[in-house]
């Protein structure tokens, strides 16, 4: 039997990721920062349910939770590093000590983790690694170039693992979810105190006091988490990059034309600086 690892499991995609993989026979590791918001899993599914306190920024949390699951299950042959939060502000009204905590949080802390469960999984020559980034990674908003920072970097990061494991049957895939109605644009979203005037028509137009799209999000996110699961553990090869909404299709499909079209315009230039 599988075992999954997935961290942010209190609400949103991951806690229907838990569900999703619980449902199809998988013994999962349920983490969130406070195990109190996760006990409907052990009371739904006692003994395939492990409950372990995780916050990612702290590596000694990391390894004890891995030795618990050694102990509980044996080895993890799925990591889902999905725990992270959104941030609000233009990059002028970015605060040092906030931009340092969600780095830790939606980048360092995955890192970490990652690291922690690849020396078993190469032993073994097995296993799965899906990181839960953004189309924010292709396509960044105003306002949110230090969340879009944070997903393009792990996007970046996942690229250059996945070759480097190629050789060695582990799979790695980056999810890019478009809008989905989770608790994102909730309590998982925060923002700098810094308000600048001259960003209102900009970065200013996407603080929390004016979202107006929170419970109207098209993304259905237990339907993202069953594509998620059947995506890795299908038969095809997955895609490195798998897309979640048509929104995240649509605004990554123009976006990737449109850097094409530039490309093409200033083709010639830019090779003109060959020797």
């Amino acid at each position: 039997m599988q075992t999954w690892l997935i961290t942010g499991c209190s609400s949103g995609l991951g806690r229907c990721l838990a569900f999703e993989a619980l449902r199809r026979g998988y013994n999962v590791v349920v983490t969130a920062r406070d195990p109190n918001s996760l006990t409907e899993f052990s009371e739904r599914y006692p003994g395939q349910a492990l409950i372990q306190r995780m916050d990612v920024t702290k590596p000694e949390e990391i390894q004890q939770v891995i030795r618990n699951v050694g102990e509980a299950f044996g080895p993890i042959d799925v990591l889902v590093n999905n725990a992270g939060y959104g941030y609000r502000a233009a990059v002028e009204e970015g605060e040092a000590e906030a931009v340092e905590r969600l780095f830790q949080t939606n980048l360092f802390g995955p890192i970490t983790l990652t690291k922690a469960v690849l020396p078993d999984m190469r032993r073994r020559r097995s296993g799965a690694i899906v990181n839960i980034a953004s189309v924010a990674a292709v396509v960044p908003f105003p306002g949110s170039g230090y969340y879009a920072a944070t997903k393009s970097a792990l996007e970046s990061v996942s690229d250059a693992m996945r070759k480097e494991l190629a050789t060695l049957n582990i799979r790695v895939m980056v999810v890019e979810p478009g809008a989905f109605r989770t608790d994102f644009s909730g309590r998982s979203l925060t923002q700098s105190a810094t308000v600048i005037d001259d960003y209102a028509e900009t970065a200013g137009k996407r603080r929390i006091s004016k979202e107006n799209v929170h419970g109207k999000q098209p993304g259905e996110p237990q339907k993202g988490a069953a594509l998620i699961v059947d995506t890795i553990t299908g038969r095809k090869q997955p895609p490195f990059r798998l897309l979640l909404g048509s929104d995240a299709v649509k605004v990554v499909s123009q976006e990737l034309h449109q850097r094409l079209d530039e490309m093409e315009v200033w083709s010639e230039c830019s090779q003109s600086t060959d020797y």
